[in-house]
């Protein structure tokens, strides 16, 4: 076996054998782990025999992608089609407003000259083609407030934290709806949530938002049936259940007791679909609508839920790819009996999605209607757990032997492997690239904004042997290009803008290209930084939000106070040496940060106070050329504690804080209303110097 050989292979699979870290120093993806990694793949490299077999599977692999049924371009660009058809090959397009051409490739083999954005259909001998036209950028924020060089300000929450009498334990989309109703009276143009993906109802102790089940469907623990059903009809089932007291009792934690919080929520939710009236009424002719709009997509995933929750009754492993056989394929003769053997489990499934749909849909409506040009931002999670319903329903579209992280960077020093799944690179283009398509859709559908997590991603993702641990990882490499044309242009679909979360190890070049497709960047204030310390606000980028912090990152009174210091040895991801270099590091940091605040006119000499601190953190951010200030409700309140903290073990209460006060009182306190007050005018001033 050559080392030519091994590095023929990789570069086949999409694997970089060379990459930079956070340093900037070059590394080089070792001989074991593009073993390991290339075995996952299902292309074993043991000897030259194993790989020139590996390399004939995966160049036949990357023919049938590039022959896939869909093509991306830019309005009035061209797609070449060179290698599949000949120049001047007759074609016909039928748009998607159903006007048609009839048309030839060009002398490259070109489609040239369509400048209507959509989803179009491309008949061309005897194959039916998908032409993704998209717009040249995505909607930016001064398109949806309607007004060039608009500079604005929202909130971040994450959901599951807001409060209010009777939700069960835990935030839904009425707490939503009460924050979006004061924020947008107080002059917020954004709400941006925590991811609502689909979890694993059968499984309430996996409860992260960042390892959903599915990317497609949403979470109906947070949803709020009262406002679909009625409040009797709630109030009648919470009696029926016995559950008065144990509500009582879950709505006055502290901390979200997710598995309680959910066995309790699920017992309302199927009380009322026994009583829900399946006589043709506006309810029920509007579920019926949904079920058929969700057509295949949503039938298996709750196909999947109900046949999840019956494993794990009948002692059978979790994972679907360990079930017995027959159930692993969603298309098969033994799933489809089980679905009619167990249709009302199944049917109670798409009811519990209508009810979150129906939830999220009225949340971003009030935050529309109460003044807000973007509304809410929904997140969109890196990846999906490997066991879960994504994997299970869209098999060819993802890898199921490897997971998703980080190299060692600046922050986590040892990387990070987030046990999610990741698409396949050459499955998605085979597959017309449905599944991202749908992913998209799912999380703009109810949103005037989507964040993607972890956007380097779409360029390229760090993917580890399943078990492995993160130094056992490369760099897999996506078709970026395509996948920012359906990003474009499900922006531009949806009216939403996009938020590329661009922190840690960064392609060179690729902020850029992000600017470039209109999709902003993120800046926290933590780490804009250079040799003579925090940069003034009038230098930060105009092509990125500003935010004071990340829900993975210490509160702006956490970090003076240094409390994630303290934490991050509590929980054993910090010796005690390490410790005492941090907080060393971090009264250099504090007085720099001073010093930038006082001169950025923020904070006078006098003022030493952290809670001051915090507020002039705040106008400090209102200043910069950012589109939009985010700020995090943890902030807006002055909270010491953040909601999760990176690294292994389960000593912090990651995904579990509660506010102490009702959501529709969270911004009625006076320094509350003081720091938005600051925030809103110092960005009315900016919208001013820059028109």
């Amino acid at each position: 076996m050559s080392d030519a050989s091994l590095a023929s292979l990789a570069r086949a699979a999409g694997i970089s054998t060379k990459w930079t870290d956070a340093h900037g120093i070059p590394k080089q993806v070792g001989t074991e782990a593009l073993h390991a990694l290339l075995q996952s793949l299902g292309l074993p490299a043991l000897g030259e025999q194993q790989i020139q077999a590996s390399l004939a599977e995966q160049q036949e692999r990357l023919r049938r992608a590039a022959a896939g049924p869909l093509l991306a371009m830019v309005a009035d660009q061209a797609v070449t089609l060179a290698g599949r058809f000949a120049p001047g090959t007759p074609y016909k397009l039928i748009l998607d407003d159903e006007r048609r051409l009839h048309r030839r490739l060009d002398h490259n083999a070109c489609i040239t000259g369509i400048s209507q954005c959509g989803y179009h259909q491309l008949l061309i001998e005897d194959q039916l083609l998908t032409l993704a036209v998209a717009p040249p950028t995505c909607q930016s924020v001064a398109d949806l407030c309607g007004r060039p060089g608009a500079r604005v300000w929202g909130l971040s929450t994450q959901l599951y934290s807001l409060r209010r009498p009777g939700d069960c334990g835990l935030g839904d989309t009425v707490a939503l709806e009460q924050l979006a109703r004061q924020a947008g009276k107080l002059g917020a143009d954004a709400l941006a949530i925590s991811p609502v993906h689909a979890m694993f109802s059968a499984s309430s102790d996996q409860y992260s938002p960042y390892s959903p089940s599915s990317r497609l469907f949403f979470n109906p623990l947070y949803a709020a049936p009262s406002r679909v059903l009625g409040e009797d009809a709630v109030k009648h089932a919470v009696n029926e259940c016995g559950l008065e007291d144990e509500l009582a009792r879950l709505e006055t934690l502290a901390f979200v007791d997710w598995p309680a919080a959910s066995a309790a929520k699920q017992k309302v939710l199927r009380c009322l679909y026994r009583h829900f009236s399946f006589k043709s009424n506006e309810l029920t002719q509007d579920f019926d609508r949904f079920c058929r709009k969700g057509g295949i997509a949503l039938e298996q995933h709750c196909r999947f839920e109900a046949l999840h929750a019956y494993m794990l009754q009948h002692q059978q492993t979790p994972n679907w790819q360990q079930w017995p056989k027959p159930f692993r394929d969603p298309n098969s003769t033994a799933v489809a009996q089980f679905a009619i053997e167990h249709a009302a489990d199944v049917s109670f499934h798409m009811f519990c999605q209508w009810l979150i749909n129906c939830g999220l849909e009225r949340a971003q409506s009030v935050a529309r209607n109460s003044g807000m040009a973007i509304g809410l931002i929904s997140d969109l999670a890196v990846g999906a757990d490997g066991s879960g319903s994504l994997a299970w329903s869209r098999q060819s579209e993802l890898l199921s032997a490897i997971t998703v992280g980080a190299p060692p960077d600046i922050i986590n020093t040892q990387g990070q492997s987030w046990g999610v799944s990741a698409f396949s690179p050459w499955g998605l283009q085979e597959g017309g690239f449905s599944a991202f398509k749908d992913m998209l859709r799912a999380n703009m559908t109810h949103a005037g904004g989507i964040r993607i997590d972890h956007v380097m991603g779409l360029k390229r993702l760090w993917v580890i042997p399943e078990g492995a641990s993160p130094d056992m990882g490369a760099y897999l490499n996506y078709p970026f290009a395509t996948l920012m044309h359906l990003v474009a242009l499900e922006s531009w679909r949806h009216q939403a803008i996009v938020i590329g979360e661009d922190l840690g190890t960064v392609p060179r070049g690729m902020r850029g290209e992000l600017a470039e497709r209109g999709a902003l960047g993120m800046r926290v204030l933590h780490f804009e930084k250079n040799a003579e310390g925090f940069i003034p606000p009038e230098k930060w980028p105009d092509d990125a939000l500003a935010t004071t912090t990340t829900h993975d990152l210490p509160t702006i009174l956490g970090w003076i106070a240094g409390r994630d210091i303290e934490w991050r040895e509590k929980a054993g991801h910090r010796g005690a040496q390490e410790t005492q270099s941090d907080r060393e590091t971090r009264e250099t940091e504090r007085a720099e940060l001073k010093t930038a605040l006082r001169q950025a006119g923020e904070l006078r000499c006098d003022q030493e106070e952290a809670v001051e601190q915090l507020d002039a953190c705040i106008g400090f951010l209102g200043k910069t050329p950012a589109p939009l200030v985010l700020l995090p409700l943890e902030d807006a309140l002055g909270e010491l504690e953040q909601p999760n903290l990176p690294g292994p073990g389960n000593i912090h209460p990651n995904w579990r804080r509660r506010f102490t006060v009702n959501a529709d009182y969270l911004l009625n306190n006076a320094s509350v209303q003081g720091r938005l007050q600051r925030l809103s005018e110092a960005r009315a001033t900016r919208e001013r110097e820059s028109s």
